[in-house]
């Protein structure tokens, strides 16, 4: 059975810096897509950024627009974990934040496989 655990939300200044890691179990991960979304109250939730798995290339990494140039996903496949780097954290990140994987890409951004339970992030102005 495939969990997700997440860590590493908490309360930040605008303007700061948060990590968030989740540690994938249950299955081998090395070839599926592994993301991150966001849902803040009273909006759907959203797709933040993720990694594409493409073969001996490696991975090809998509981010929202929102967020291109702030945040950073990275993967340890050794360790089957994802991690998001946050910087400059805006008021408006401000959201529950999900990691989630699929056994392709479709299956992770339009019809996610598997959720972790979810971490809050709050940025305060």
């Amino acid at each position: 059975q495939v969990q997700l655990v997440e860590s590493g939300g908490g309360l930040v200044q605008a303007g700061g810096s948060l990590r968030l890691s989740c540690a994938a179990s249950g299955g081998t991960f090395s070839t599926y897509a592994m993301g991150w979304f966001r849902q803040a109250p009273g909006r759907e939730r959203e797709f933040v950024a993720g990694m594409r798995y493409s073969g001996i290339s490696g991975n090809e990494t998509y981010y929202a627009d929102s967020v291109k140039g702030r945040f950073t996903i990275s993967r340890d496949n050794a360790r089957d974990t994802v991690t998001l780097q946050m910087n400059r954290l805006k008021p408006e990140d401000t959201s529950v934040y999900y990691c989630a994987v699929g056994s392709t890409w479709y299956r992770l951004r339009y019809t996610t496989e598997y959720w972790g339970q979810g971490t809050q992030v709050t940025v305060s102005s």
